[in-house]
């Protein structure tokens, strides 16, 4: 894991802890993943996603705990 995405686990890690108490915690396998296809859909902008990758980019949003 990269220290960029390893700094956006622990910061999730630690939103978590206040806010995610009825979600499960990621692992730190499962939080790379997500937070990479996050990352992908985001860099297309709120324009240039379909309805799909939207409502995907949404869900994950909640997972990881990002406004």
């Amino acid at each position: 894991m990269d220290p960029a995405t390893h700094k956006r686990f622990l910061d999730y890690r630690e939103r978590h802890r206040y806010f995610g108490k009825r979600i499960q915690l990621l692992s730190m396998i499962e939080y790379e993943a997500a937070d990479k296809e996050h990352r992908a859909l985001d860099a297309k902008g709120e324009g240039g996603r379909d309805d799909e990758e939207q409502a995907r980019f949404d869900e994950l949003s909640r997972l990881l705990l990002v406004d």
